[in-house]
């Protein structure tokens, strides 16, 4: 019998997402393994209409499945927008302007790329060639951590648009080696403390017309002495 009927809380991503679809769905049968796999760990089962046709349902031990796998996404979204503010925060300290939710254009290679950096700053200067923009990618999952490393022309984007690049990793979840040399490493440890593992080569970076736009229409980080507007 598969290993995953004595425990269904370690399936992947790919059986989480089936589960949700076959219960918004009519339950057709796919027909493929991971359907066999989950009807085997007594997620799905079969069920026989009176016309003889075949559907699939969703359990009540599925449907536990789906609730405990919602809890944990929102338990790491929580952590990842915990840290996303932990190192924006540390940012404006630094006296560097901060945004953390940006959308910016780059052409690493010879498509465009729409990057979302968690944490996007530049130095407080009004001089063009001391902005120093730096990104810092944050991740609390070693699953997500690892989808980024297989995308390497993200990570190219995000170094075509500043001059350090950071992955920031929740203490536990990869060791620094894993992460390519050309990357920055700090790893978030528990007791509050931001490690610097590894620090980002530095490379010549200038600001395009397309990101200047952007960084003028988004709002930024203010920092803890600033006045809010309008109060």
């Amino acid at each position: 019998m598969s290993d995953l009927s004595s425990q269904p809380s370690k399936l992947g991503r790919i059986y989480s997402q089936r589960l949700r679809a076959m219960y918004r769905s009519a339950g057709w049968p796919c027909l493929d393994t991971v359907e066999v796999e989950l009807l085997v760990a007594g997620l799905l089962e079969r069920v026989s209409s009176s016309a003889g046709m075949e559907t699939v349902r969703v359990t009540d031990a599925g449907l536990q499945h789906i609730a405990d796998s919602l809890m944990r996404n929102r338990a790491a979204l929580d952590a990842h927008e915990a840290l996303v503010q932990r190192v924006a925060g540390e940012q404006a300290r630094n006296d560097r302007i901060v945004y953390t939710s940006l959308a910016l254009r780059a052409k690493p290679a010879e498509d465009w790329l729409v990057l979302r950096p968690d944490v996007f700053s530049i130095r407080n200067t009004t001089v063009e060639d001391y902005v120093e923009p730096v990104i810092h990618e944050i991740k609390v999952r070693r699953a997500d951590l690892l989808s980024d490393l297989k995308k390497p022309e993200k990570r190219g984007g995000y170094m075509a648009l500043s001059s350090e690049f950071y992955f920031v990793l929740a203490e536990g979840i990869a060791k620094p080696e894993e992460i390519p040399e050309d990357c920055g490493v700090i790893v978030a440890r528990n007791d509050g403390v931001m490690e610097r593992a590894r620090c980002s080569p530095k490379r010549a970076a200038r600001l395009g017309f397309a990101t200047w736009m952007a960084l003028a229409k988004a709002e930024r980080l203010r920092g803890f002495d600033e006045p809010t507007p309008g109060l």
